[in-house]
């Protein structure tokens, strides 16, 4: 009871100061703090953005492991935000790291995913489970990115397909061009060397295999991104699933990860699912 109050203490600390609330907070507020156990601001390399948190079931040792990307146009974001997500997954037997990396104006195009790559070989270099990645919108493109171009792992010492059982993408960008938001024309510098941003570029059927999910009333990034890219990773002997929800935006679908709005669709049991599944198939040859 006593635990209760203190989460709707915060939810209603929330409530009357707006102009520092969130909708992180908010879930958060919710969001258990037993039945799982957290290790803070790992250190993955040298800049203060190289920090992760890793979400840990609380009494067994997890079937898999999953690195999340959070989302926020590759100029926002924080790992602490995402304290949700972590539960969700610890709660159902699987390890979650949420990474943080660096961010535009201080980088551009493709220090974020060099970064990525590197979180995810620090975790590789110390945990055997089966490894999956996760994003939201432009942290699905990290993990997407990952997956299909072969250059940013293999930086790392890895490959896609020998390192990552699975890669599932939340409303991500993956083809996304021309761009006309000045920042992003930034980030990804100039026109004629954008096409070598698109993850659709990259189809390939050594990669790991994709689910990606959308709502089909995002706003922000169309689903057609996702349609595409599965359509094409198939066509090229990949394996892709593209998955929509009815009714679902933008920010919601990673919402649906939250206690709160767990029940308004079901992606964490449509993520959990897949990465079971992915599990229990036999590992990648060692030479793919």
């Amino acid at each position: 009871m006593q635990k209760l109050w203190l989460r709707l203490s915060a939810l209603l600390a929330c409530l009357f100061s707006l102009a520092s609330c969130s909708g992180a907070d908010l879930v958060n507020a919710f969001t258990p703090e037993e039945g799982y156990r957290l290790e803070e601001g790992l250190a993955y390399g040298p800049d203060p953005r190289h920090r992760l948190d890793l979400y840990l079931p609380e009494d067994k040792a997890p079937e898999a492991l999953v690195v999340f990307f959070y989302g926020g146009s590759w100029e926002d974001g924080d790992r602490g935000d995402y304290r949700f997500v972590g539960e969700a997954f610890a709660s159902r037997g699987i390890a979650l790291a949420v990474a943080d990396y660096r961010l535009y104006p201080q980088v551009v195009y493709p220090a974020f995913l060099e970064d990525s790559a590197a979180a995810v070989a620090w975790l590789r270099a110390r945990h055997d489970e089966p490894l999956f990645l996760l994003g939201h919108s432009a942290g699905a493109y990290n993990a997407v990115m990952l997956a299909l171009d072969g250059r940013w792992l293999e930086g790392e010492g890895l490959s896609p397909c020998g390192a990552l059982a699975g890669v599932v993408g939340l409303a991500g960008p993956y083809d996304f061009l021309p761009l006309k938001d000045r920042d992003l024309k930034a980030i990804f510098g100039p026109e004629e060397e954008r096409p070598a941003t698109q993850p659709v570029t990259y189809v390939n059927a050594e990669a790991p295999p994709l689910l990606l999910l959308s709502g089909d009333a995002d706003g922000i990034v169309s689903p057609r991104n996702s349609r595409v890219l599965a359509e094409r990773q198939s066509a090229a002997g990949g394996t892709a699933e593209a998955r929509f929800y009815d009714g679902l935006g933008h920010i919601r679908i990673v919402g649906a990860l939250s206690r709160p709005l767990r029940g308004s669709a079901p992606v964490l049991d449509d993520i959990v699912a897949f990465v079971e599944t992915e599990t229990r198939r036999p590992a990648a040859a060692p030479s793919c």
